[in-house]
């Protein structure tokens, strides 16, 4: 494949000084990157199989136009390997989905980040964590992936922090958020297929996103149990107004308690629908709905989400403790929607 690169090139005398060189001019995310060489670029670009002039989206608020040429050199900036490429482009084109829509989550003052689950054979194959310490250090693929989405949203499309992404105070998952599902000891259809997908293709799945919310349920003995204190906890967390998307995080102990019990995946959600209702005269109390109280807003009740299907259920994290998370997605889930890609290769 003969690649003609379009973008403008910088004369450095060493690495070393493009590293600094790169960090002057701004871009960088604050930790060091990869000077995108010329070879670099190209061998992304050729793991993709894409001329550097490929569209994979535009963001019409901005008027930018998104080329593979750009993920490419932010790929390289990031860390990423060549075969990382096709992950990375599957995620840009789900965030350039309208649905998606950009402009909110990248701009908001409510500092959402990217949250991408990767699914599939393409998972398994790049290593991509979905255990022990799931969004933590030391899986090369997840870290650089989320980072250059992250980078591509900086460098293309202009969200600098304090100019055009106006977080107050943002996420650690801001630099990158990046997990997959544990598909081999899952009882239940993975995301991707929940979404329409075959078993055996890989996909990206994309999500505006607050941090994950981690619960610890030792004392519990039945699948009921466990629930009963993630739905206490997550009954007034994140988008309770908003009625957005939540992810569900289950790990080993809970999983296999799960399992055990004989509960299905729409089991679950049903559960975590039916006891995360607020009254609204709980919301209007604790300033999550105006006051004053209204007659019958102490009988009124309101759902976390609009329905159980916006529950997302996914096995993934550690085998050892009784340990389990959740994600709330940013705002109202008609706003910015969750958006999943096949990876193409």
């Amino acid at each position: 494949m003969s690649l003609e690169l379009l973008s403008h090139r910088h004369r450095i005398a060493d690495e070393g000084d493009a590293i600094d060189y790169c960090f002057r001019q701004n871009w960088s995310d604050g930790l060091p990157v990869v000077p995108p060489t010329e070879a670099r670029v190209a061998a992304m670009l050729e793991a993709a199989q894409l001329a550097p002039d490929k569209v994979i989206g535009f963001i019409p608020e901005r008027e930018i136009t998104i080329t593979a040429e750009k993920v490419a050199i932010n790929a390289v900036l990031a860390g990423c390997k060549p075969e990382y490429m096709p992950v990375v482009v599957a995620a840009i084109e789900c965030i350039t989905d309208p649905a998606w829509a950009y402009h909110g989550p990248s701009t908001t003052t409510s500092g959402p980040a990217v949250l991408i689950i990767v699914n599939g054979p393409i998972a398994r194959e790049l290593d991509i964590n979905s255990g022990e310490n799931l969004f933590g250090p030391g899986w090369r693929s997840n870290l650089t992936i989320g980072r250059a989405v992250r980078l591509v949203m900086r460098n293309v499309c202009g969200s600098l922090p304090g100019v055009l992404d106006r977080a107050t105070h943002g996420h650690p998952g801001k630099l990158s958020y990046v997990i997959a599902e544990n598909e081999l000891e899952s009882p239940w259809d993975p995301l991707h297929v929940d979404r329409g997908f075959k078993k055996e293709q890989s996909t990206v799945t994309v999500l505006a996103a607050d941090g994950p919310r981690q619960i610890f349920s030792q004392l519990a003995p039945t699948t009921d149990g466990v629930l009963t204190m993630m739905a206490d906890d997550m009954r007034i967390s994140g988008g309770v107004i908003g009625q957005t998307h939540y992810v569900v995080l289950l790990a080993g102990e809970h999983m296999e308690m799960v399992v055990r019990d004989g509960w299905t995946k729409t089991d679950v959600k049903r559960y975590l629908f039916e006891n995360t209702m607020n009254t609204y005269a709980h919301l209007r109390r604790t300033y999550r709905f105006p006051l004053p109280l209204k007659p019958g807003d102490e009988t009124r009740i309101r759902p976390l989400v609009s329905n159980e299907d916006m529950f997302f259920i996914i096995p993934a994290g550690g085998k050892a403790g009784a340990f389990s998370s959740y994600i709330p997605g940013w705002a109202k889930a008609s706003w910015s929607r969750m958006v999943t890609k096949e990876i193409v290769r």
